[in-house]
């Protein structure tokens, strides 16, 4: 009984720490895990409802989309319509367009090659007539025939054409008209002076002129009009009395006491002078014809020797050497007529920026006009015989009303016929030239 007791006192104390200790915590846990089932639960339900609204939602929105679908499908089935007619009418409009634009190719590309089939057989043509031309001039006697053909045609022209200036065109008529009077004093002081005495007045003149082109202040004193005559007369004998000849201060004397447009007209002239006593010079000698034509070929050396101009017309190096230069060539050119190279020697001491080959070319011109005549320079496929020359001078005469030098150039690429230039005026009856012109007409 005792044992009993005791086990159920032990069982007792066991059931009381069960109680106190054991059983609040596990029901604390028991209603802690009931209140997440509980929650567990209701977020269920919710989930539960939310997932009904969701196919609620869905099986609108799935019967809004059936609505959308069948309008979309509708609409794209009438936009296809619409696009479809669209393509068509753009279609034939393009094909259109095309069609037209193919047409103007087609007469583009025809054009094309109507053109190059021309010029193609333009230029076989024209390669073609320059053969038969040049078998035709290889006969002598067909080559001077075309030299008198245009000497006909020059016939023709007689009563057209009229005389160019002789005098100088580049001058205003103020000093047109005080270097006549300064030429006319030079003709009256040249009548009786020696072929030497003519060497040293030009030789003066030609210092005065390096002196004035130095001294521009002297140079515009002695050409200004509105300066007293005596005054400058007198100053010319105060600076050259004793180192010039009389001769020379007369014309300087009629030079300052003329009125000159410009001061560079002034100075001109007194080369002009000092060129024209070197002229008269071969006059007395009877050598103004060699002169001038040996002039006039130099002249045509230099147009072929571009390089040689710029070396002769290079001023700032000395003038002797350049002169040496023009020597040399001179000498080994069969020997040039000593005025001839007195005068060109003159011009390249004289160079102040001009142009060589101008200058010469204007002194081949005044060589010409001091014998009364005007240059006529003339291109030829070869050499004229001694009646087509006196022809062509006879022709010349009659057309300008004025005696001609005739300066003959030939050329073999001319072909045949006549280039005559006087002044700026040419008359080009050449059997090249109407060959060019004629090629120049073909189709591009």
């Amino acid at each position: 009984m005792g044992t009993f007791i005791g086990q159920l006192i032990g069982f007792a104390v066991i059931v009381l720490i069960i109680m106190k200790y054991v059983v609040p915590p596990v029901r604390k846990a028991m209603v802690e895990r009931q209140t997440v089932v509980r929650t567990q639960l209701e977020d269920s339900a919710k989930a539960a409802q939310r997932l009904a609204d969701a196919d609620q939602y869905r099986s609108v929105k799935m019967d809004e989309g059936r609505v959308e679908a069948r309008h979309i499908i509708d609409e794209a089935a009438s936009d296809s319509v619409r696009i479809g007619e669209q393509l068509r009418i753009q279609g034939g409009v393009e094909a259109e367009r095309i069609k037209v634009q193919g047409d103007q190719q087609v007469l583009l590309l025809r054009s094309q090659l109507i053109r190059a089939l021309r010029g193609e057989l333009g230029t076989e043509s024209l390669r073609r007539a320059e053969e038969i031309v040049r078998a035709h001039v290889a006969d002598p006697r067909e080559l001077s025939a075309t030299v008198d053909r245009f000497l006909d045609e020059m016939d023709a022209m007689a009563p057209v054409v009229t005389a160019p200036a002789v005098s100088p065109t580049d001058l205003r008529p103020a000093s047109r008209d005080a270097q006549a009077a300064v030429v006319a004093k030079f003709d009256e002081l040249s009548a009786p002076l020696s072929t030497d005495d003519l060497t040293k007045l030009s030789a003066e003149l030609a210092a005065i002129y390096t002196l004035l082109v130095r001294e521009s202040t002297l140079a515009r004193y002695l050409a200004d009009t509105g300066g007293v005559i005596d005054a400058k007369k007198l100053m010319l004998e105060q600076l050259l009395a004793g180192k010039v000849g009389s001769d020379t201060l007369a014309i300087l004397s009629t030079a300052v006491s003329a009125r000159w447009s410009t001061n560079k007209d002034f100075v001109h002239c007194v080369e002009h002078i000092s060129r024209l006593s070197l002229l008269e010079r071969a006059e007395r000698e009877q050598q103004a014809e060699e002169v001038a034509e040996q002039i006039f070929r130099f002249g045509r050396v230099l147009e072929a020797q571009p390089r040689l101009t710029s070396l002769l017309s290079d001023y700032h190096e000395p003038a002797a050497g350049r002169v040496a230069l023009l020597r040399s060539i001179l000498d080994a050119s069969r020997g040039a007529n000593a005025t001839t190279i007195a005068l060109l020697a003159q011009s390249i001491e004289l160079l102040h920026g001009e142009r060589f080959d101008e200058v010469v070319a204007d002194l081949s011109q005044l060589a010409v006009a001091r014998r009364g005549e005007i240059v006529a320079e003339v291109g030829a496929a070869s050499d004229l015989s001694e009646a087509q020359r006196q022809r062509l001078n006879q022709v010349l005469t009659r057309i300008y009303h004025h005696p001609v030098s005739v300066q003959l150039t030939i050329g073999p690429s001319l072909l045949g016929g006549l280039s005559v230039a006087v002044g700026d005026e040419v008359i080009d009856g050449t059997l090249s030239s109407r060959l060019a012109v004629a090629a120049l007409k073909l189709p591009s």
